[in-house]
C-alpha cells in the first residue's frame, strides 16, 4: 500500500548516506507525476528493485522507472555528461522509455569536466591518509568553479559550440599549469576535451530546458511532485560533518535553489534513516564499531558503497544525530530501512545522547572536532530472532522489532510511517 500524501513531497537521507532513498523515491513515485533531482553529482547511487531486475542511477531520477512521470535534473546537480548518457543508454536497452517528454534536464546545471576529475584525484592522493575520502569523480571542483564562475562551464554552454571550444581551451591551459605545478600531473588535451563535449552537448540538446519555470508551472498545475536528495544532512556542505562531507547541499533546505521551487511549493518531509548507521571514508562516527557487530551488519546489509564498492564503516543508531537531522529539515514523516539487517542480533543498542570531557551535551553538534572526543551514551533493547524479510504487516513483526521501532521514534521526535524489511517495492510496512 503506497501512503496516500496530501502535497507535494522532498525525500532526504537523515544520517551520512546510503539510507535506501532509492527505493523509499521508487515506493512514493507510484503517485507522484513529476520527480525532481536537485543536488549532487555522479558520486551519489540510487538502488531500486523491481521484479527480479536491479537498476543502479547515478544521474537520473528514479522516477524514471514510473512510465509516464516527468523527471527533472535541477540547476543544483552537477552533470556528468558520459555517466548521463550511458545511464540512458543501459536503461533503454533494459526497457525502460527514456524520451525528452519524460526526462528535461536543466539548462543551468553546471559540467563536471575531465581536469576536474584529474584535480579531485591529484588532491586526494597528494593527502594520503589526510584525505577527505572523495569518490574522484570531480565532484567538489566542479563545485568550487561554480563559484568560481570564470572557471565554470554550464549545460546551456554545450549548445554555442564557438564560445564552448574558446572556453574549453582558455580553462584548460589554465588548469594543466596548476596541475603542472602542484600534481606534476601529465597535461589535458583540450580539443578533446572539446570535441567530446560538442558531441555530448549535441545528444543531450533535446532533453534541455528551463526547469525551473517548468517546475513553477506544474506547481501551479497541482500536479504532484517528489523532490529527490541525494547523499544526506550529515553531509550537507554547510549543515553536515564538516569538512567530511560532500560539495552540495543535500538537506532538505537545498531543494529550493537546487530545482528553482519557491518554499511554498513542499508541504511534506519525508526523512529517511537506517535502523543503524553507517558512513563511508573520513570523518568523525561515535557509534562505529570496529569489531565483530561492525561486520555483522555490514554483510547482513551489504553495506558497500553503489558507487565506489567501499566497504561502509558500521556502528549503533545514533538518535542525537538523526534527531538534528529532524529539526533541521522539520521533517514530518520517517520511513525507517533495513530494520531485517539486524535480525540474529541478541541486544541492541541506541545511542541516546554524548559525553564530552565530562559533560553531557544537550544536542547535536556538527563539529568534527567536537565528535571526534564525544563518548557516546547508550540504551540498551533486546534483540530478535527469525528472518523478518517476508513480513508485510505491523502486528506481525516480533515484539522486540516494534519496541525497537517505537522507542527510535520517540527519540527522533517524528513519526516512523514506514519500515522496509527488505529491498523490493513490496517488502516495505505501513503503519
Amino acid at each position: 500500500m503506497t501512503p496516500q500524501l496530501d502535497g507535494n513531497t522532498c525525500v532526504v537521507g537523515l544520517q551520512w548516506g546510503d539510507e535506501g532513498k532509492g527505493k523509499i523515491v521508487d515506493f512514493l513515485t507510484e503517485n507522484a507525476e513529476v520527480v525532481v533531482r536537485y543536488c549532487g553529482g555522479a558520486n551519489a547511487g540510487h538502488t531500486v528493485r523491481i521484479g527480479n531486475e536491479k537498476y543502479a542511477t547515478h544521474l537520473l531520477p528514479v522516477g524514471i522507472f514510473r512510465p509516464g512521470v516527468i523527471n527533472l535534473i535541477g540547476n543544483g546537480v552537477v552533470l556528468d555528461p558520459a555517466v548521463l548518457l550511458r545511464e540512458i543508454d543501459e536503461f533503454t536497452a533494459r526497457g525502460i522509455v527514456i524520451t525528452p517528454e519524460t526526462l528535461k534536464i536543466s539548462y543551468k546545471a553546471h559540467l563536471v569536466m575531465p581536469y576536474h576529475m584529474a584535480e579531485d584525484a591529484a588532491r586526494e592522493g597528494a593527502a594520503g591518509d589526510k584525505g577527505i575520502g572523495t569518490t574522484k569523480r570531480g565532484i567538489g571542483p566542479t563545485y568550487a568553479d561554480k563559484m568560481q564562475r570564470a572557471t565554470a562551464i554550464r549545460v546551456a554552454d554545450l549548445q554555442h559550440e564557438e564560445q564552448l571550444k574558446e572556453r574549453v581551451h582558455r580553462i584548460t591551459d589554465e588548469r594543466n599549469k596548476v596541475l603542472k605545478v602542484l600534481y606534476d600531473a601529465p597535461p589535458i588535451r583540450w580539443q578533446e576535451i572539446f570535441e567530446t563535449y560538442r558531441d555530448y552537448g549535441r545528444r543531450m540538446l533535446p532533453y534541455v530546458d528551463d526547469v525551473g519555470y517548468l517546475l513553477q508551472q506544474y506547481a501551479k498545475a497541482g500536479k504532484r511532485i517528489v523532490f529527490e536528495g541525494a547523499h544526506a544532512v550529515l553531509l550537507d556542505i554547510d549543515h553536515g560533518t564538516y569538512p567530511y562531507v560532500t560539495s552540495s547541499s543535500c538537506s532538505a533546505l537545498g531543494l529550493y535553489t537546487g530545482s528553482g521551487a519557491p518554499p511554498k511549493t513542499v508541504q511534506n518531509f519525508y526523512g529517511i534513516m537506517k535502523a543503524y548507521s553507517t558512513r563511508v571514508g573520513g570523518g568523525p562516527f561515535p557509534t562505529e564499531q570496529a569489531n565483530d557487530t561492525g561486520n555483522y551488519i555490514r554483510e547482513r546489509g551489504n553495506e558497500y558503497g553503489t558507487t565506489t564498492r567501499r566497504p561502509r564503516r558500521c556502528g549503533w543508531f545514533d538518535a542525537m544525530a538523526v534527531k538534528y537531522s529532524v529539526d533541521l529539515c522539520g521533517v514530518t514523516h520517517i520511513a525507517l530501512t533495513l530494520l531485517d539487517v539486524l535480525s540474529g542480533l541478541d541486544h541492541l543498542q541506541i545511542c541516546t545522547g554524548y559525553k564530552c570531557r565530562g559533560q553531557r551535551l544537550d544536542y547535536f553538534r556538527a563539529d568534527m572536532d567536537t565528535l571526534a572526543e564525544v563518548e557516546p551514551i547508550y540504551e540498551t533493547l533486546p534483540g530478535w530472532r527469525g528472518n523478518i524479510s517476508g513480513v508485510r504487516r505491523w502486528d506481525e513483526l516480533p515484539p522486540e522489532a516494534q519496541t525497537y521501532v517505537k522507542r527510535l521514534e520517540t527519540l527522533v521526535g517524528a513519526p516512523i510511517k514506514m519500515v522496509s524489511v527488505g529491498a523490493e517495492r513490496s517488502a516495505t510496512i505501513m503503519r
